[in-house]
């Protein structure tokens, strides 16, 4: 029998020429540059009004929020015209329109406090406001206001509107809820994360411990009267009865369930008269946007999307047309979804908090569940309209979002250029893997030349 023979490694570098590897190299890094010079010099900016890109055209009026690089409230025409921006705050959060007029809108904005002063002793502090803004004539009015002793984990993100002067608050500071009459000022009513959830869980304690992002009072159907509140940190949509507490048998998610949810942003209440209950939801550091519907006194998960792109998302509202309005905060974008999953409408945005269709009311209250709708689900490796797997770079991509967890992308996002995408770190990654292959060789090859020889412990020599 004749063994047959296998080329040893020194036989194929002998084939293939450094030069001719150092070429590729080159080649191959170039590319890797010419992707992240075209991001930076192409990425999206809300920096100014004169930056902030138009949007396509819709309906209605759109305002989306940002709090990320820089604070702004941006509302589109619908022709898809800026007809109003403002970045004078910090961070903007929530934003709501006055079911009088459409026109005005409510929000929750917090600013930064540097100096040492009457307000902030050990800077930096937070100054939280709760705004009206007529979005035509650009007047603005102050509601409410707090300073608070610090500015990481101390703001409102949230704010919901019960009547004509009382509003519901979402406290991540304190980790309360509350009601707080806003010509009076006084609280009226106030919920305490802490009375029913251990403080042993959650985020540092008292740091950042339960994070409360959204709150909603729900105006009718079963849970009428009840508060809907978001604790991120222990992965757990809650139903509040202000007379009775915690209703423990309503919860959505459990802490450290990140099959359910995964530090999630902004549930939006769907109630029995629109094919509720059920809650719309950001599943955020699971990278999808996800919808639950209650069964038998049990949530179930009845629609679920994703695509390659969506990375952070952080808002969900289900519009009374039966798209779904979406932000992906580090996917740089506001989106609208349709019941098959396409996206119908996208603008731009640096690092978008909350978008609001106005002339739908707040949180978009005509809208229906998935379930009456016949959602149709999409996760993002059957997203086949964004492409990839067709290249090197592709292929690295795809590797990358398969096998580290959104949670570490995201903090990588979030400290990073706000113009680096997954490509861009597909390419970061690549020339640095490249760069570090060409170190490598080029060291083994001048060892080599001055004598010294490399070779596996195992090798085998063609018989002769």
């Amino acid at each position: 029998m004749i063994d047959r023979w296998h080329p040893s490694r020194r036989d194929i570098r002998s084939a293939l020429s450094r030069n001719r590897l150092r070429a590729v190299f080159v080649v191959t890094l170039l590319f890797s540059t010419a992707v992240l010079a075209t991001a930076a010099s192409s990425g999206v900016s809300t920096a100014s009004k004169e930056a902030t890109p138009n949007a396509p055209p819709t309906d209605n009026h759109t305002v989306v929020t940002e709090s990320g690089r820089q604070g702004t409230i941006t509302a589109y025409a619908p022709n898809g015209e800026i007809v109003y921006y403002n970045n004078t705050h910090t961070k903007y959060f929530d934003a709501d329109p006055v079911a009088e007029n459409p026109m005005v809108v409510e929000y929750t904005a917090t600013d930064t406090i540097h100096t040492e002063g009457p307000t902030c002793s050990n800077p930096p502090c937070a100054k939280n406001v709760l705004e009206r803004v007529n979005l035509k004539t650009g007047e603005v009015d102050v509601l409410y206001e707090r300073y608070d002793h610090q500015e990481t984990a101390g703001e409102w993100h949230d704010a919901d509107r019960i009547n004509e002067t009382h509003v519901l608050i979402a406290d991540i500071i304190d980790d309360q809820v509350f009601i707080v009459d806003t010509e009076t000022e006084i609280v009226e009513w106030l919920w305490d994360a802490q009375s029913d959830y251990p403080v042993e869980g959650g985020g540092p304690y008292p740091h950042d411990w339960a994070h409360l992002n959204d709150v909603e009072y729900i105006e009718e159907g079963t849970n009428a009267g009840r508060v809907m509140v978001s604790l991120r940190n222990q992965d757990q949509v809650a139903f509040i009865d202000p007379e009775k507490g915690l209703m423990e048998n309503w919860t959505l998610g459990a802490e450290d369930d990140y099959d359910v949810m995964f530090e999630q942003h902004n549930p939006d209440y769907i109630p029995e008269s629109r094919g509720g209950p059920a809650v719309v939801v950001a599943d955020s550091e699971n990278g999808r946007i996800q919808e639950f519907q209650r069964e038998d006194g049990n949530w179930t998960q009845s629609w679920e999307w994703s695509d390659r792109r969506m990375q952070w998302p952080r808002d969900a509202d289900r519009l009374p047309n039966g798209n779904t309005l979406v932000t992906d905060t580090h996917g740089n974008r506001v989106m609208e979804i349709a019941p098959n999953g396409e996206i119908v409408w996208q603008v731009e945005s640096t690092l978008p908090y909350e978008a609001e269709r106005l002339e739908t009311g707040a949180e978009s209250a005509g809208g229906e569940s998935a379930a009456t709708l016949g959602f149709e689900s999409r996760t993002a490796d059957a997203a086949e309209s964004d492409g990839g797997g067709s290249s090197l770079l592709d292929t690295v991509t795809d590797t990358i979002q398969s096998n580290v967890p959104h949670r570490i992308t995201n903090a990588i996002y979030f400290v990073s250029p706000v113009w680096m995408g997954a490509r861009e770190f597909a390419a970061v990654t690549l020339g640095l893997l490249v760069a570090l292959t060409w170190f490598t060789l080029e060291t083994k090859w001048q060892l080599q030349n001055r004598g010294f020889g490399f070779q596996l412990p195992l090798y085998r020599h063609k018989e002769e």
